[in-house]
C-alpha cells in the first residue's frame, strides 16, 4: 500500500468530500456498478448494456439517467441507437482501481 500525504490529501479531502461521497454513493448501487464495469471497456448502445447487465429497459433508463444527471457517462445519438461511455476521468480511475482490487485474477 502506498503512504498518503495526509497534511495535503486530507485537506484536499475537506474541501471536495461531498462531492467524492455523492460520486461514490451512486457507484456504491450494484446495478449501476454492474454497468459501470460494462462501460470501462469501453462505449456501449443501451441494446448491449440491455444484455450484459440484465436489466429491463426501464430499469437500465433510471440508472443511465441518474449516471448521466452526475456527469458520470456521456451519450452519442447514432440514429435511433444511443450510446453510452464514461465521461469522467476520475471514474475511470476508480474503475480501474476497482478493478484491481475486486475482479482481477490473483
Amino acid at each position: 500500500m502506498t503512504g498518503i500525504d495526509t497534511e495535503g490529501s486530507l485537506a484536499l479531502l475537506r474541501e471536495r468530500a461531498d462531492h467524492v461521497a455523492a460520486k461514490l454513493s451512486l457507484v456504491a448501487n450494484a446495478k449501476r456498478l454492474l454497468i459501470l464495469c460494462e462501460l470501462s471497456k469501453g462505449e456501449r448502445s443501451v441494446g448491449s448494456l440491455q444484455s450484459a447487465v440484465g436489466l429491463g429497459q426501464s430499469a437500465l433508463s433510471q440508472h443511465l439517467a441518474r449516471l448521466r444527471e452526475a456527469g458520470m457517462v456521456e451519450t452519442r445519438r447514432e440514429g435511433q441507437t444511443i450510446h453510452y461511455r464514461i465521461g469522467d476521468p476520475d471514474l475511470e480511475v476508480l474503475m480501474a482501481a476497482l478493478y484491481e482490487a475486486f475482479c482481477k485474477e490473483r
